[in-house]
């Protein structure tokens, strides 16, 4: 939970921009204290950033359930930011998240950096967790749901995506 990842992308004329990313960081302090952190930094990327759409990664089952537990109260956070701002949210799950952007539902973390890097045309390869971001965003922009995915629709549409940690 010391890292929550945000990725903001644009849709223009059928093709995918990227905006910005990042990273939210928590230091050692107690629980609430950190989940505050994340949902004030989540509030200020929103506000700045003036997406419509958010997507959230699914929370996973991890071996060890209290890190599952935390993850979990580090999406609400992201969740509740979204929500103040009347945001809609999209949740999809990392197999489905991979297979969106790399093709592959089991793919490393390496490939996603790279093919996120491919899709928006960005000269570096973004943290793990703003990549991660990116790609749950892409994969909202490829998603029937999306506003993003109508192609009968020539607006243009922000999203922003908050990680779990």
């Amino acid at each position: 939970m010391r890292i929550t990842g945000f990725g903001v992308i644009d849709h223009v004329d059928r093709r995918l921009v990227y905006i910005s990313s990042g990273c939210v960081t928590t230091t050692g302090t107690a629980l609430p204290q950190r989940l505050k952190v994340i949902l004030d930094g989540l509030d200020e990327i929103i506000r700045e950033q003036s997406p419509e759409q958010v997507a959230i990664e699914q929370v996973f089952v991890n071996i060890n359930p209290q890190s599952t537990l935390l993850l979990g109260q580090a999406r609400g956070a992201a969740i509740c930011a979204a929500v103040q701002h009347e945001l809609s949210v999209a949740e999809y799950t990392a197999l489905q998240i991979k297979q969106a952007v790399v093709g592959n539902g089991h793919a490393h973390k390496e490939q996603v950096q790279e093919m996120v890097m491919r899709l928006l045309e960005l000269t570096g390869r973004p943290r793990p967790d703003a990549a991660d971001a990116l790609a749950c965003a892409i994969c909202h922009a490829h998603s029937s749901t999306s506003r993003f995915s109508d192609s009968l629709t020539p607006q243009t549409s922000r999203l922003r995506r908050g990680r779990r940690s």
